[in-house]
């Protein structure tokens, strides 16, 4: 890359903001702020770009996006810099600057990776966080938007909904995730049995890849642009905005919720919803969560399920096809709710209907510790397994955990799964997530909510996918195998790799080797190169 040189006016005004923050470095955190600085086209705007350990504003910075406290101890590894930067000429100067002084980048858009990798790394490294890239372009007549990465799914679904009420597009629930890690893993909500993956409605990318050139789908390749839509994030190159296609939706969508504890026959009901909910019509998603609820005996704990779902249409329709196709479930019109696909967003993120304005606010969900795994069944689970599942929850360490189970089927059983890095398709009767929380103050106690949650995967062995055991990369799970930080050999990193991408690992690490042979984008679950620089070494 080839940047202009600028005065020493940027590069002097950081080493008077350090002095006074009475920070002292040491080669190369100097020789990278230096070539930062240079590179930084108005010194007015470095106070604005680049966050140092000692500057006040440093902390606020970093924990703005972590939704995971179990990463915002003080034993957690600190980035030696945050750059936010305002313009691409930012992301490319930082880009250049950590290659040439050797800090690994980490890049995070929206900061809900579940092991923390878009801003914790254990050698030394840098942030780029997207978040003032969050621009959004909604184009209502040929039906397509153009996102940036550090936008939250609210924001878009919010500027969709400000231009129409009948388009919006298939992402997930949960309104504070970047669009930027969550595009780049798959992606799936509320309308994904009908239209598929956000990664599956994605036409367009604008990308930087490691020698700072910048490019659309037609100048990145069909390979590079097939990998970034569910290869996953920080291993091909930094994509800054997504060209999305938007989809059809009625103005009235029903949505409904059906609780159903152990002595209302909760696991006969989830037993027969197994067969059921993959098979219904593709306008239908449906979903369960298992939890630890209060019972009715006073000082008592029962296990609920939670079957929810939300119909592209009015509720004598719903109430017609379920009493048909699901009697067991008891449907009735008390448990419907009609509303606009927008209102539907914040039902099943848990937010009040009256205001669809906290879709804005990245700071509306409580922050807690987590640890979180993912599995594929393709055979309904039988009762007796369900008992044992449901009696895990009853369990101390499972008070405040979840398991998150949505039906497959419809859209998703018609796309081939070696069209995108995410395999996860026919064949597929659910996926499963569970996910163990835990206050911030229990940090110190964390390992025997982590033992809970594997004990739990262990116990679920026996019911899910087998050779590979899969597992959705968006929710990441280190359990499963993790890259060194130097040389990782393909056979290391199959055994994590083919779990969530099964066959197309393959030409991942194909892609990966051809657009960054040195693998400077990586991380403990980056695609490595079939040949890295430090085996070519001889290390």
């Amino acid at each position: 890359m080839k940047f202009p040189q600028f005065s020493m006016l940027p590069f002097l005004m950081v080493v008077v903001m350090l002095s006074l923050s009475g920070t002292t470095l040491s080669h190369p955190h100097w020789d990278f702020l230096h070539c930062l600085s240079l590179r930084l086209a108005n010194y007015s705007t470095i106070s604005k770009v680049i966050y140092v350990q000692n500057n006040p504003s440093y902390s606020s910075v970093l924990n703005a996006s972590i939704h995971n406290t179990r990463f915002s101890t003080p034993a957690t590894p600190k980035p030696f810099a945050i750059i936010t930067p305002l313009k691409t000429s930012h992301v490319r100067s930082t880009l250049y600057c950590s290659k040439k002084h050797g800090f690994q980048l980490r890049i995070r858009s929206g900061g809900h990776d579940v092991e923390g990798l878009s801003y914790v790394s254990e050698v030394p490294f840098v942030i780029l966080d997207l978040l003032n890239f969050r621009a959004i372009k909604v184009d209502t007549k040929n039906e397509v938007a153009w996102v940036q990465s550090g936008a939250t799914l609210g924001e878009l679904y919010y500027a969709i909904a400000a231009k129409t009420n009948t388009l919006a597009f298939p992402a997930g629930m949960c309104h504070t995730v970047g669009a930027g890690g969550h595009f780049s893993g798959g992606g799936y909500g509320t309308l994904f049995r009908k239209y598929g993956l956000a990664a599956d409605n994605i036409i367009d990318a604008r990308m930087i890849d490691v020698n700072g050139r910048i490019l659309d789908r037609k100048s990145m390749g069909e390979d590079v642009f097939w990998a970034i839509r569910g290869g996953g994030g920080n291993t091909f190159g930094i994509v800054l905005a997504w060209k999305i296609k938007l989809v059809p939706v009625p103005a009235v969508v029903t949505v409904f919720t059906v609780n159903k504890n152990l002595e209302q026959n909760a696991t006969k009901i989830f037993h027969r919803w197994q067969y059921i909910a993959h098979k219904l019509p593709d306008d239908l998603f449906m979903n369960v969560w298992i939890t630890k609820v209060n019972s009715s005996q006073v000082g008592m704990k029962t296990v609920q399920a939670t079957f929810r779902g939300m119909l592209l249409g009015g509720v004598d329709e719903l109430i017609t096809l379920i009493q048909d196709k699901f009697p067991e479930l008891g449907l009735a019109e008390e448990n419907c709710n009609e509303m606009s696909w927008l209102e539907s967003v914040l039902y099943f993120g848990g937010l009040p209907l009256q205001s669809v304005d906290i879709l804005l606010d990245k700071n509306a969900l409580p922050t807690l510790s987590l640890k979180a795994k993912s599995d594929y069944v393709k055979e309904p689970i039988p009762e007796s397994g369900i008992e044992g599942l449901m009696s895990m929850f009853l369990e101390e360490e499972a008070d405040n955990a979840i398991a998150m189970i949505a039906a497959f089927g419809g859209k998703m059983d018609d796309i081939p799964e070696n069209e995108l890095p995410y395999p996860h398709r026919a064949g597929n009767l659910f996926e499963a997530t569970y996910i163990v929380q835990w206050t911030k103050e229990e940090n110190a106690e964390s390992g025997k909510y982590i033992s809970w949650s594997r004990r739990l995967y262990s116990y679920m062995t026996p019911y899910v996918s087998k050779s590979p055991r899969e597992a959705y990369v968006n929710y990441r799970d280190l359990d499963l195998g993790i890259n060194n930080n130097d040389y990782t050999s393909y056979e290391q990193a199959s055994i994590w790799g083919f779990k969530y991408f099964k066959n197309n690992f393959k030409r991942l690490v194909q892609v990966k080797t051809k657009v960054d042979p040195m693998n400077f984008f990586r991380n403990e679950q980056s695609i490595p190169p079939l040949l890295s620089p430090w085996k070519k070494k001889g290390n």
